[in-house]
């Protein structure tokens, strides 16, 4: 196995080369099964962490540790909590990989803590990460009825967000004066996945509609002509009209926010394979080639592609994450070259990731370090997050799923 790895690697070097990748240094191909087993294991220290006696507070989902610290901090599963639904996102994964049904038993009790967003008004855009990501591979996995009405009724409160005048989904509801109109952030990409879903399962077309407009005006309005992406676009409520571009997490209007590019690369993705039209497959790699083409040797951005500091500057591990899953789906779209340059760099992101470097290993029980959250407002600077963890695991499966397809 170790020669048939570094002979893959050799040779995904000469396909950069030819088909004008980053790097032509050759790597060694991660070995999926061995990094499954190992999210699996901090898994389950986590899982342990987590208890108080013999009882876990299932309305208390993870959410980052701090460098120096060995345990996940938690926040209560609110309306407001929008990374929430990533932790029981990760145990349905860990449950994909292991069969595990204890850890599904976990999973379906972090997952119903959730439920209540289903009876409530939309509070803001996020009701895609909280709920497809946790009920929503539930349902995948377990074609349970309960979960499939969680995930339509919760769509159903998401498209009430959708302003017909601006087509997009409004973001943040509480900021719209603050930004002066209805602003629609980049992230957003990802919470029309769900849309798509339930459209399909008997949510109607109106859901499909809805998703098509939102990442049409998206396309139109948060991305410069380099396809480098704005993080926040602002339109006049009534017109229509698109009236500012700006950035919330990045370092500047101007500049690349490194997980702002990453929902693009993803969404863009998606959104191909649930239309099948081929303007998002092509948009999905002109806004996946500038990432690529600004990497770092590591393949794991810095925060923000322009931060002050570089190379001293703080990585951003969960762009890395978010983008290595995206990449595996895409060069399922391709072929040739265009194919080996974006499997190749999904690998290298992989396998970054993987080192010692990156993993947590005994050093905390999340499954990576070094990730950066907010960092203008100097918030979870060079933390565990769980969403790195959520898309690392999820990178780690379409990997070998790929590989037994190719």
């Amino acid at each position: 196995m170790k020669i048939n790895n570094v002979l893959w690697g050799i040779g995904l070097a000469v396909l950069s080369a030819c088909a004008g990748g980053k790097s032509a240094q050759p790597f060694e191909r991660i070995d999926a099964d061995k990094e499954l087993a190992y999210c699996d294991a901090q898994l389950h220290r986590a899982l342990d962490s987590l208890r108080k006696g013999d009882t876990i507070d299932y309305t208390m989902e993870p959410r980052n540790i701090y460098p120096g610290e060995s345990a996940w901090n938690c926040r209560k599963a609110t309306k407001e909590e929008w990374t929430a639904g990533f932790w029981p996102g990760v145990l349905w994964y860990d449950y994909e990989a292991t069969g595990n049904d204890s850890i599904r038993k976990e999973a379906e009790r972090f997952t119903e803590s959730l439920g209540f967003l289903a009876t409530i008004p939309a509070y803001d855009h996020d009701l895609g990460f909280l709920v497809y990501c946790s009920y929503g591979n539930g349902y995948r996995l377990t074609q349970n009825p309960e979960y499939k009405e969680v995930i339509l009724a919760v769509a159903d409160s998401l498209a009430t967000l959708f302003n017909p005048a601006v087509g997009t989904i409004l973001s943040w509801p509480r900021n719209v004066e603050m930004y002066g109109g209805h602003n629609t952030i980049m992230d957003n990409m990802l919470n029309l996945e769900m849309l798509f879903w339930a459209s399909r399962n008997g949510g109607g077309k109106r859901l499909y509609d809805i998703a098509v407009s939102h990442a049409d005006k998206t396309m139109q309005n948060q991305f410069r002509p380099d396809y480098t992406s704005y993080h926040v676009a602002v339109y006049d409520t009534v017109s229509g009209k698109c009236i500012k571009q700006c950035t919330h997490q990045g370092y500047a209007d101007s500049t690349m926010w490194a997980r702002g590019q990453a929902w693009a690369v993803y969404g863009y993705t998606m959104v191909y394979r649930e239309t099948k039209d081929t303007k998002y497959l092509d948009f999905a790699k002109k806004v996946t080639d500038v990432y690529l083409e600004r990497l770092p040797e590591d393949y794991v951005p810095y925060w923000d592609f322009s931060a002050p500091g570089i190379p001293d500057a703080p990585k951003d591990a969960s762009a890395a994450c978010v983008v290595a899953s995206a990449l595996i789906e895409l060069a399922g779209y391709c072929e040739g070259a265009e194919r080996a340059k974006y499997i190749e760099a999904a690998e290298r992101m992989l396998a970054s990731l993987s080192s010692d470097k990156y993993q947590s290993r005994d050093k905390n029980v999340a499954f990576l370090m070094h990730s950066t959250g907010h960092w203008p407002a100097k918030s979870e600077i060079d933390a565990s997050i769980i969403y790195a963890d959520y898309y690392y695991i999820e990178a780690l499966l379409r990997l070998k799923a790929y590989r037994e397809i190719h």
